[in-house]
């Protein structure tokens, strides 16, 4: 592997940093602190996007810096996830930066899903409004009444009656539910149980004012909605489409599933490098500024020694995500499972720490929302499940080593 970016790649990076220092950075702490007042409980009927976002976003298509993430040069910029990895680093460090390029989640992955799974028809009405960002999307798969680790266990149905699809069930921790703009789902669910547990379920595309959906509620991580984005309940009773409306085939859902998280997960890994170098930055800005007892806080309680183990924990997570999205290009993500499941263990609690050992040198401040950092936090944690928990990647890991000894 080469460890230098392309000339393409450090163009890109280059405009992206660009674009955030005139365009992101010097409103960064007003957009949060007003979508804090505009949104201010977790009735979602009610949130509003703050009035700077779409002449942004309207700003990054102008400039070129457009669905970056998608590995196509007329739909998107033509990048690999190894080209795209940087710029999802620069997006990371602030938290709604990646919907101002049209590069979040999970619009991203559903987008890629509609991209090489949906037909023409799909394309046509789903897809194209996802990439002009006239549109948002969510992604239905964990389910509250089983243990979500084990996706096999989803006891979602999808049923075929004639020309329609009938389906039923829970879904929960469904992000984007409460946004505004949040008009389509993709929906998991079983369908061919007599089949091999990785051939059982399909996914569907379903908008979300079908009749038989009820959107329950929003859920809080840490008493954040996240709003106006929101991470939602939803219930499925009855609900009828058309059955144009399934992605590929009945028993298809986790073929498909296997190619939207992995491209996916190096966007997550290096949303959260970016989340990490900002709060790192932070944490060195309040040290150098901060005193007590008669010294800067850097010069305290071992305070010097941490930022070091930052720097370090940051690098390490950035060459093992670069490598695994390299491997991805090169031989597919079914030949970098090793990787991409080690990244998804590492990464999230690499910012965990590196968030923590910021917020402790803000002290309360570094809880409040004055500082991204309680935010950066709940997002650490939450993506410790995300896309899988912990221990079911190391689980993999494992699987994976020992068939190296059998």
């Amino acid at each position: 592997m080469d460890f230098a970016h392309s000339e393409k790649t450090q163009d890109y990076i280059a405009r992206v940093k660009a674009f955030m220092d005139e365009h992101v950075y010097p409103v960064e702490e007003q957009i949060y602190r007003e979508t804090e007042e505009l949104n201010p409980t977790g009735d979602w009927t009610k949130w509003q996007m703050h009035p700077m976002i779409e002449p942004l976003k309207k700003k990054a298509q102008e400039a070129g810096l457009w669905n970056l993430f998608l590995p196509d040069d007329k739909l998107g910029k033509g990048l690999t996830t190894l080209e795209y990895a940087p710029l999802a680093e620069e997006m990371g460090r602030v938290l709604f930066a990646s919907e101002i390029f049209n590069c979040n989640a999970p619009d991203t992955g559903n987008m890629e899903v509609l991209y090489h799974f949906g037909n023409q028809q799909q394309q046509d009405k789903w897809l194209k409004p996802l990439l002009a960002g006239e549109i948002r999307s969510v992604f239905g798969m964990t389910e509250p009444d089983v243990a979500s680790s084990d996706a096999t266990n989803m006891q979602a149905t999808v049923e075929v009656d004639g020309d329609e699809l009938v389906l039923n069930g829970k879904k929960w921790w469904s992000t984007g539910l409460g946004h505004p703009n949040a008009k389509v789902t993709i929906f998991m669910a079983l369908s061919n149980p007599e089949n091999d547990k990785h051939s059982q379920h399909s996914m569907v595309i379903v908008p979300l004012d079908t009749p038989g959906i009820e959107i329950k509620r929003m859920l809080s991580a840490y008493g954040d909605f996240d709003a106006p984005s929101g991470h939602g309940e939803m219930h499925f009773t009855n609900v009828r489409v058309p059955k144009e409306n399934l992605l590929v085939g009945l028993g298809k859902g986790f073929a498909i599933a296997q190619g939207r998280l992995g491209p996916g997960r190096i966007h997550h890994c290096m949303r959260s490098i970016g989340g990490a170098e900002k709060a790192l930055e932070l944490a060195m800005k309040r040290s150098l500024s901060r005193t007590a007892f008669g010294k800067p806080l850097i010069k305290l309680g071992g305070n010097g020694e941490r930022i070091a183990q930052a720097r370090i924990a940051i690098h390490q997570a950035r060459l093992m995500t670069l490598h695994a999205a390299w491997k991805i290009d090169e031989v597919g993500v079914k030949n970098a499972m090793t990787e991409i499941s080690a990244i998804k263990v590492a990464v999230p609690k690499m910012l965990q720490d590196v968030v923590d050992m910021a917020v402790q040198l803000h002290g309360g401040a570094g809880m409040s929302s004055d500082f991204p950092l309680a935010r950066f936090a709940a997002g650490a944690r939450a993506l410790r499940l995300a896309d899988g928990p912990d221990e079911v990647h190391m689980g993999m890991v494992t699987r994976l080593e020992l068939k190296k000894y059998s």
